[in-house]
C-alpha cells in the first residue's frame, strides 16, 4: 500500500466542557462578541467564539509551545 501525502485525519469529535466565569469576564466576553460583530459584520455567540479564542491564545503562547515540544521530545526519547 502506498503512502498518501495526506496524513490520517486527527480526531475531530467535539468535546463539551462546561465552565463558570466571573461576571466581569462575562462582560468582557460580551464586549468581545460586540467588537467581533463590528469588525466582521457577523454576530457570533460568545460560546462559539471561545474555542477559537482559546486555540489562538494557546498557539500564541511561546512558553507553552516550547514546554509542549520538550514534553513530546522527552516522551519520544524514553520510547527509543
Amino acid at each position: 500500500m502506498s503512502e498518501l501525502k495526506l496524513a490520517k485525519l486527527p480526531d475531530r469529535k467535539p468535546v463539551k466542557i462546561a465552565i463558570t466565569v466571573s461576571p466581569n469576564l462575562n462582560k468582557k466576553l460580551d464586549a468581545y462578541a460586540d467588537a467581533y460583530k463590528g469588525a466582521y459584520g457577523d454576530a457570533e455567540k460568545v460560546s462559539d467564539l471561545i474555542p477559537f479564542m482559546l486555540e489562538q491564545f494557546l498557539d500564541g503562547d511561546r512558553s507553552f509551545r516550547g514546554a509542549r515540544r520538550r514534553r513530546t521530545s522527552d516522551a519520544s526519547d524514553r520510547t527509543n
